[in-house]
């Protein structure tokens, strides 16, 4: 049955369920999920400020970020026009790097407001349409092509694969574009394990030629350069995931959506992949991400809406 925002949550709040014992640590009975936002299109990309106490988000099909402020609760657009901005995260200097649909690249906003273009291209050819970013503790920056951007106008333009669907890696020194993995439909969300050793990613394929992969794969980290040893980390059964994060102990958290109501939300993983517990949404969620002054609180981008809920675990930073 859907919420009603309107109305007092009871504790503890039935829409976070506990799937396996391993995952009642993580509940606190007196945190609820909470609507911070809702007016949306198709929210995705959170990226927790510390420094600042804000959130930023993307609004794809609206063609901006926008940013959460942590004291006031006040919602107010960072940047617009924003290329149909997708993923965002952060390096490890604190600037903001961005996966742009409309642009087909991956830039870097500098601490002065300008902003760096850091991949457009490979090999001569212009880039899909890069989707989401993770950065790792060397600097490099890890990220995924899946191409939604020039699938239609919606998110972006629609336009005519130059290049694979792949996962590129971009070197810190030298800005060189390395492809890292190139077997998976339509790689999606990642994000590193907590010693950087394993890389999750997302497969959210949509050829119906191909079929419809509905997993999250893992790999080896190669001296933080390369992949190998692809697995499959887990299924996420009649739905998807799109966005991930990983905590302190392990565990995959995991956007999840178009399975329908009772499934919409995030879905939490032990790092064995078995999943052990779920938060329920009424929209599909996007992404996910960390924050709050002790990387406790979990922001949620689902459809139309920002949600968070505080839990009895911290994010990982960055990564």
């Amino acid at each position: 049955m859907a919420r009603d925002w309107n109305v007092p949550i009871r504790y503890p709040d039935p829409n976070v369920r506990v799937v396996e014992p391993a995952f009642r640590q993580y509940v606190l009975g007196s945190a609820a999920i909470e609507r911070l936002y809702t007016g949306c299109r198709w929210a995705e990309g959170p990226v927790w400020f510390g420094d600042s106490r804000q959130l930023l988000w993307s609004d794809i099909p609206n063609d901006r970020i926008l940013r959460w402020d942590e004291d006031s609760g006040a919602v107010s657009v960072y940047r617009s026009p924003a290329n149909n901005a997708n993923g965002n995260t952060r390096d490890r200097q604190g600037r903001l790097v961005t996966c742009e649909h409309d642009a087909r690249r991956v830039t870097r906003t500098e601490h002065d407001g300008t902003i760096t273009v850091l991949a457009d291209a490979y090999d001569g050819k212009r880039l899909n349409g890069p989707n989401d970013v993770v950065v790792h503790p060397d600097g490099g920056i890890w990220f995924t092509d899946p191409g939604y951007g020039i699938h239609g106008n919606y998110e972006g333009h629609k336009a005519p694969f130059e290049l694979p669907e792949r996962t590129y890696r971009i070197d810190p020194a030298t800005l060189g574009l390395t492809v890292v993995e190139e077997t998976l439909v339509k790689p999606n969300g990642l994000a590193f394990s907590p010693d950087c050793k394993t890389l999750y990613i997302v497969d959210t394929g949509a050829s119906h030629k191909r079929g419809h992969p509905r997993t999250i794969s893992a790999f080896d980290v190669v001296e933080g350069k390369a992949l190998a040893a692809p697995r499959i980390f887990c299924d996420m059964g009649k739905g998807s995931s799109d966005g991930i994060r990983i905590d302190v102990d392990g565990n995959v958290w995991a956007a999840a959506g178009w399975g329908g109501e009772g499934y919409d939300g995030v879905h939490v993983f032990a790092p064995d992949g078995a999943q052990i517990g779920a938060i329920t949404l009424p929209e599909p969620a996007s992404n996910v991400c960390f924050g709050g002054v002790k990387r406790n609180r979990l922001f949620i981008t689902a459809s139309q809406s920002l949600y968070s809920l505080y839990v009895e675990t911290q994010g990982m930073p960055y990564v």
